[in-house]
C-alpha cells in the first residue's frame, strides 16, 4: 500500500546582496518576526550552531498556527534543511530547505522548497496547505529580498530597546492588566477601541484604534502569544504604522521578594521610504529612530505605569 501523496512546492528570488548576508538573515530564527512577515514569534528551545530546535507561531490563511520544528544548518554550503516535529493540523508532515546560491560578489539566488503530506490525502486539506504555503513563501521571499538589499544600512534600520517600571505588588495582578487588552478602552487613554479574538487559549488576535499625538486615530492589528506561568506576553503588529516595516515586542515580569520589575521590550525594522512622508521633507533615518524610540517608549512606559497602579491599588484595598 502506498503512503500519502507528497506535495512539492518551490520558490526562488534573485537578490542584489552578498550570499553571506542573505544566509545570515534566514539562519537566525529569533529575528524572523522582523524579517519574515508571517512569523509572529519564535521560541528557541535548543541551538548548537548546527542544529536548531524551536516552536514557531505564524499566520496562515487568516489564522494563527503553531508547530515544533528542527533545522540543520550548513553555513559552508549556505543550506538549511527543516522539518516540523509536530506539524499543525491538517498537516501530517512538512519539511524542506532554504538554499542560497551565489551568482556573483554581490548577487545571489534564494531558493525555498517545501514538501508536505496531509492525512488521508484529503484534497481540501491539501489545497488549504498549498494556499497557505504559497502565500507565506512569496511574502517571505519578498521581504527577505527587500531587507537584504539594504544590508549596508541595516544597522540603521533596526532598533531594539526596553523600558522598565518597578511595581510594589504581585506579578499576577500586573500580568492580568497586560493580558486584559479587551478592557483597555476607558482605562488606557490612547486606546479608543480594542477587539480581541482568542480561539486558541493564550493566542490573542487584536484589532485596535489608537489616538496618536497629532490628534489622529490610527488602526492597527496584532497577534499576542501569552505565557501566563512565565509572566510573558510576546506580540507582533500584523498591520504596523506606515513608518514601521515590522514591529515585535514583549511584556515580561521579573518578580522578587519585594515586588516585580515590569519590562516593555520593542524590536523594530524601519520603513526607509516612509521617513519623509511621515516626518516631513528632509527627515532622515536618525530622525525616524528618535521618533519611534520616543513614541513607542512613551506608550510602553504609560502602559506599565497603569499596570503598576492597578496592582498597587488592589494590594492597598485588601
Amino acid at each position: 500500500m502506498s503512503g500519502p501523496r507528497v506535495h512539492r512546492l518551490s520558490y526562488a528570488v534573485d537578490v542584489d546582496a552578498p550570499a553571506g548576508v542573505v544566509y545570515a538573515l534566514i539562519a537566525d530564527t529569533t529575528q524572523w518576526p522582523l524579517f519574515v512577515p508571517p512569523s509572529i514569534h519564535v521560541e528557541r528551545l535548543d541551538f548548537d550552531g548546527v542544529h536548531d530546535r524551536f516552536r514557531m507561531w505564524a499566520t496562515a490563511n487568516g489564522g494563527v498556527s503553531s508547530w515544533l520544528s528542527r533545522r540543520t544548518l550548513d553555513a559552508y554550503a549556505r543550506r538549511i534543511e527543516f522539518r516540523q516535529e509536530l506539524p499543525a493540523p491538517p498537516l501530517l508532515a512538512m519539511g524542506g530547505s532554504w538554499t542560497v546560491e551565489e551568482l556573483g560578489r554581490s548577487r545571489c539566488r534564494l531558493v525555498l522548497r517545501h514538501e508536505f503530506e496531509v492525512a488521508a490525502d484529503r484534497p481540501g486539506d491539501a489545497e488549504w496547505v498549498r494556499r497557505a504555503t504559497d502565500t507565506n513563501s512569496r511574502a517571505e521571499l519578498a521581504q527577505l529580498k527587500e531587507t537584504a538589499e539594504r544590508w549596508d544600512r541595516l544597522d540603521a534600520l533596526l532598533l531594539t530597546f526596553e523600558d522598565a517600571v518597578r511595581v510594589k505588588g504581585p506579578a499576577q495582578l500586573v500580568y492580568d492588566f497586560l493580558y486584559g487588552v479587551a478592557d483597555w478602552p476607558g482605562q488606557v487613554p490612547h486606546v479608543a477601541r480594542a477587539e480581541v479574538a482568542e480561539h486558541t487559549p493564550g493566542v490573542q488576535v487584536v484589532s485596535m484604534d489608537l489616538h496618536t499625538g497629532d490628534g489622529r486615530v490610527q488602526s492597527t492589528e496584532s497577534v499576542r502569544i501569552c505565557f501566563p506561568y512565565a509572566g510573558r506576553i510576546v506580540h507582533k503588529q500584523t498591520r504596523p504604522p506606515a513608518l514601521l516595516a515590522a514591529h515585535a515586542g514583549e511584556w515580561s515580569l521579573v518578580p522578587d521578594e519585594t515586588g516585580v520589575t515590569a519590562i516593555a521590550q520593542h524590536r523594530v525594522l524601519l520603513r526607509e521610504e516612509a521617513v519623509e512622508a511621515e516626518l516631513g521633507p528632509g527627515a532622515r533615518l536618525s530622525d525616524a529612530r528618535r521618533h519611534v524610540r520616543e513614541a513607542l517608549g512613551k506608550a510602553g512606559i504609560g502602559m506599565l505605569e497603569l499596570a503598576r497602579r492597578h496592582a498597587e491599588s488592589a494590594v492597598r484595598s485588601l
